[in-house]
């Protein structure tokens, strides 16, 4: 072995590479893999396909394989920033241990359809981890269905790929080589048939379609056999030949592979494989009068195309006994040197929308909607149009994660990474959306002032200049004549300060016949230039944006909002009518106006308006002179407040002596709220903490509290959760990050499990938990002194769950307005 070139050796190394293939035919090793720990041993030069060595009797292409020594160059982590999920680490198990050479992954829509935000998680795993090992993605339309496809879909869905991997929709493409169709391969597909023919493993079925409904059985009852299913392998040759000649008409005969109409899994009862449809083909014309099933086809085409991770949702974990039984029965043909490892993740849903292609289609059809691009799709086209960037769709996906688990993702999380994505980027500037006319009365007759602001705060993005005037716009809803308690704007006889500019004084309101406000005539104070307050003047609470009428760019603005007003459209209804909880303002039209400087920024792909929220230019259509706006998001979650102002409202902590507050229960002394995790992410400097944004009902906005959760719930199954937190203890930094509150959990101690301890559905964020027989809870602002340190691990003592699983204090259930607390499944375990 020490010596490669001697004849000798090289015979023991073809004759110990044949052994390893045929001593473990069951579970096999790759060629490659082998040779690799032995750096003296060569491949053969045409060597038999291989089975893997993990479980369901994978191949491994052998074409151009390598040693292992080019694996071992493989990345050990994630280099384009996603986070490790089960399968990238699978895939980082196989590398290390040789099963592959080059990872290859492929994305394969079909094109019938607008992609959506559900194809983007898709999307970004298989270009993800592609990019993360050095490996490659196919980009390969599933074409098997002549009848619903169309170029439209197929440019649609070309350009939202290009600009979600790339960033740019006229971008270079992200896919290797050239966009593949599974209609390449049809010759292909009817030679594996035949091939299946002639093993006896298909045949040409005569039932009607509803006879063959009633043959399969159901979850319960095992199916029929076909009083077709013995014809003779050349009689089924004959016939499927006069199905590809077009002798036969739709419908009146289908090829079937033959399993078992037996299998307790109804896709393994004889499905179908192809079957007669005469329709023109975009790609192969009229050559074809049958097309083969989606399940016959797909694995095939990973097949054909090496590749080494076949990545789909769940709802294909039924289908991969029938992929991987069509690739073994292949196994002894010369059609395909590879067998493909199917993996489920699962797909993505998401509230306060519709991803399923039928209700999307039934949005556009009937016009609720102005088309698959309308900026409240949920599409990709849409959100594009809307303003939402690559980098905030990919945030989204990477927050989301990748696991098994059935999530339901609230809408706020996709919201927020748009953003996060803008912030650092958005120029900002002065909008008005609703403009009421300000005269400032005071000010010198023709002057004009010029003010000075950064483009954008924090960035070096440049000056703009903001003109001043006596004559200015302000937003209506920064004036108010009967102001609720808080109110700091402009009010009747009331100052408010025009940001850059003066603080101006309300001397009078001017109203139309029908009683609306349509201008305001205003003093202002010289002396308060560029945020000045002069000596003896009370600070002014309240700074508004202004534009000047004399400059102003009108504009028409386009709000958008949620498409529907409920989380789960149509859940609440016995019909299960989705379209009945349309948000009627979804969409509102505005005329506006914007400072001048706007002009020299729509080169710019977002603006912040300030106040007001993150914009875009719409891409269909703004024109120069006449501009058009998309809000894409606001700058805060304004439904979790709408959600918030519909909670109970817990009554206020008043201040109390300390005695006092001593005399009181431990429990009612606690802030424990109701709250829901917005976002979380890992630690960067301790492997065993998340670091989550929870909204807790705080007028501030969601917490920043660190968690150490990370060894006992997946991150995916973090975001969107409701949960339970301590609010009121005192800010602690954990590894560097102040956390401001803690996240309560069942935690069994023996079995090293942990759960969060959940609201019931219903509970509204923010609101106070309550203890069964206790006085309602007045909690310490912060527990910060050394008495007040001790309240809650008294508590704790005496806090636990039930036999049930249900949240007890000493018994006593802790409640919400919607019911009590509880664990999944913990049970007689202490809650911390």
């Amino acid at each position: 072995l020490s010596s490669t070139s001697s004849e000798a050796s090289l015979k023991f190394q073809d004759a110990f590479v044949n052994v390893v293939h045929r001593s473990t035919s069951n579970k096999m090793h790759s060629a490659a893999a082998v040779c690799g720990q032995w750096p003296s041993l060569r491949m053969l030069p045409n060597p038999k396909p291989l089975r893997l060595a993990t479980g369901g009797g994978r191949l491994l292409s052998m074409k151009g394989a390598s040693p292992s020594a080019d694996i071992k160059e493989q990345p050990t982590g994630s280099e384009s920033g996603s986070r490790k999920h089960f399968i990238s680490n699978m895939i980082q198990k196989d590398i290390e241990e040789g099963r592959h050479n080059k990872v290859v992954t492929r994305f394969p829509p079909e094109p019938n359809g607008y992609l959506h935000i559900g194809h983007a998680k898709s999307i970004c795993l298989n270009f993800g981890v592609a990019k993360d090992f050095k490996g490659v993605t196919n980009m390969r339309f599933d074409d098997t269905n002549p009848v619903k496809e169309d170029q439209e879909y197929v440019d649609s869905i070309l350009t939202d790929v290009r600009w979600l991997v790339s960033g740019d929709e006229k971008g270079p493409d992200p896919w290797d080589g050239n966009v593949r169709h599974a209609s390449d391969y049809f010759d292909v597909f009817y030679d594996a048939a035949v091939h299946l023919i002639k093993k006896g493993k298909a045949y040409v079925e005569s039932l009607s379609a509803e006879e063959m409904r009633e043959y399969r059985g159901s979850l319960t009852t095992p199916g029929k056999e076909s009083p077709y299913r013995d014809r003779s392998v050349e009689e089924n040759l004959e016939m499927f030949e006069k199905m590809k000649n077009g002798d036969y008409e739709e419908g009146q005969h289908c090829l079937r592979a033959k399993i078992d109409m037996a299998s307790p899994n109804l896709n393994m009862r004889d499905p179908a494989l192809y079957r007669v449809r005469k329709a023109e083909h975009v790609m192969t014309g009229n050559k074809w009068c049958i097309y083969p099933m989606y399940d016959f086809a797909h694995c095939i085409s990973d097949a054909l195309e090496e590749i080494t991770h076949s990545l789909c949702t769940l709802e294909f974990e039924d289908h991969r006994p029938l992929y991987d039984w069509v690739l073994d029965e292949l196994e002894d043909s010369d059609l395909i040197t590879c067998h493909p490892r199917q993996t489920e993740f699962s797909r993505l849903n998401l509230q306060y929308t519709v991803l399923s292609k039928r209700k999307l289609i039934q949005l556009v059809e009937g016009k609720h909607v102005a088309g698959w691009s309308d900026p409240r799709m949920p599409t990709i086209s849409g959100v594009r149009r809307r303003g939402y960037t690559p980098e905030a769709l990919r945030l989204f996906c990477e927050r989301v994660g990748i696991s098994k688990a059935d999530n339901n993702i609230d809408m706020s999380v996709l919201e927020d990474c748009a953003r996060t994505s803008l912030e650092d980027t958005a120029a900002r500037a002065f909008a008005v959306l609703q403009p009421i006319k300000v005269t400032i009365t005071n000010w010198p007759e023709g002057k004009v002032e010029m003010f000075e602001a950064d483009v954008h705060p924090k960035k070096d993005m440049g000056k703009r200049e903001i003109p001043f005037s006596g004559s200015v716009y302000i937003d209506s809803d920064d004036f108010s004549e009967n102001p609720p308690k808080g109110f700091f704007r402009l009010t009747p006889g009331g100052s408010v300060r025009l940001k850059f500019a003066y603080v101006i004084t309300c001397e009078e309101v001017i109203k139309d016949a029908d009683g609306k406000v349509v201008e305001i005539k205003a003093t202002y104070n010289p002396d308060t230039r560029a945020g000045n307050t002069p000596e003896g003047m009370n600070k002014v609470k309240g700074i508004i944006q202004w534009v000047s009428t004399e400059t102003a760019v009108p504009c028409e603005v386009r709000v958008y909002d949620r498409l529907f007003t409920t989380e789960n459209p149509g859940s609440g209804h016995e019909d299960g009518d989705f379209l009945r909880d349309l948000n009627e303002n979804s969409l509102q039209i505005v005329k506006g106006a914007v400072e001048p400087s706007v002009l020299k920024m729509l080169d710019a792909s977002h603006i912040q308006f300030e106040r007001v929220g993150y914009f875009c230019q719409d891409a269909e259509d703004s024109k120069p002179d006449a501009l058009v706006f998309n809000r894409v998001v606001t700058l805060r979650d304004n439904w979790s407040k709408q959600a918030e102002a519909q909670a109970p409202k817990a009554a206020k902590a008043e201040p109390a002596a300390p005695a006092d507050r001593n005399e009181l229960e431990d429990v009612v002394r606690l802030d424990i709220r109701v709250g829901k995790i917005i976002s979380a992410e890992k630690h960067p400097d301790a492997d065993a903490l998340y670091i989550e944004k929870i909204d807790v009902g705080d007028e501030e906005g969601p917490r920043t509290i660190v968690s150490g959760l990370a060894n006992y719930i997946p991150l995916e199954e973090m975001q969107g959760r409701m949960c339970t937190v301590l609010c009121n203890l005192k800010p602690a930094k954990m590894r560097g990050v102040e956390s401001a509150g803690m996240v309560l959990c069942g935690s069994d101690n023996e079995n090293g499990k942990v759960q969060l301890l959940e609201p019931p559905a219903g509970a509204k964020i923010g609101e106070r938990v309550t203890v069964e027989g206790y006085d309602e809870p007045t909690p310490d602002p912060v527990l910060k002194s050394k008495t007040q340190q001790k309240v809650w691990p008294r508590v704790a003592e005496d806090l636990k769950t039930d036999a049930e699983g249900r949240a007890v204090y000493k018994g006593k259930p802790l409640l919400t307005s919607a019911g009590g607390l509880s664990c999944a499944d913990l049970k007689d375990v202490p809650i911390s």
